[in-house]
């Protein structure tokens, strides 16, 4: 049994899938930054906003102005989380659909190209003055 399962874990399609999660986490990391450390605050500079801290009080107990202090007191309908995360998913889903381009273009002028046609084995190539050799006699 622990030598079918080291089998399974090996097959390249597995250790593929696991290369591709923690990249994959790793990228969404960095695009995560990006979206709130470069793209949120040039949108919110624009109309003076943080949309992290923008929220709607769903109890009169609230009064902070800001996210975290408003959880704090009451619910809160935190609207302006969404929208981060909402930019984020559009940046990511924009940047894989350019890298998928890309792939496919390179992929595309790889298969335009004309092969070389592969050269004959000894073998074959042996064969081929046999029967020419034969052919003259």
């Amino acid at each position: 049994m622990l030598k079918d399962f080291r089998d399974f874990a090996m097959k390249g399609n597995v250790v593929d899938l696991a290369v591709a999660v923690i990249i994959g986490a790793a990228f969404g990391a960095i695009v995560t930054s990006l979206v709130a450390d470069i793209i949120m605050p040039i949108v919110g500079a624009f109309g003076s906003l943080d949309f992290n801290n923008y929220f709607l009080a769903l109890s009169k107990n609230v009064t902070a102005t800001n996210l975290a202090d408003a959880k704090k007191q009451g619910a809160v309908l935190a609207y302006g989380s969404f929208l981060t995360l909402t930019v984020n998913f559009i940046v990511v889903a924009f940047v894989l659909f350019m890298v998928i381009r890309m792939m496919n273009q390179l992929k595309h002028k790889e298969a335009a190209a004309p092969a070389e046609p592969p050269k004959p084995s000894a073998e074959v190539v042996l064969l081929t003055e046999i029967r020419d050799l034969l052919k003259k006699n």
